[in-house]
């Protein structure tokens, strides 16, 4: 029998992601979870039912998301 171990799912694994200062971009999200991007978009969505997802626009030009309380230049 294969010894079990405790892997984080890969939805706490995003939701950590989405937690950090930077939050995370769907590309970093594919990259870490192997999701296509319509399920990483779909995840976000669940996220939004139970949280206040931000949208920021990072200084390279890309799209991140975070979970967090509205800070000032955050886009809704």
């Amino acid at each position: 029998m294969a010894k079990q171990t405790n892997k984080p799912s890969k939805s706490a694994a995003v939701t950590k992601m989405l937690s950090r200062a930077n939050g995370a971009t769907v590309g970093e999200i594919v990259k870490s979870t192997g999701w296509k991007e319509h399920s990483c978009r779909a995840f976000l969505t669940g996220i939004r039912k139970t949280s206040k997802l931000l949208k920021e626009q990072r200084p390279d030009g890309k799209t991140a998301y975070r979970i967090g309380a509205a800070e000032p230049g955050a886009l809704d």
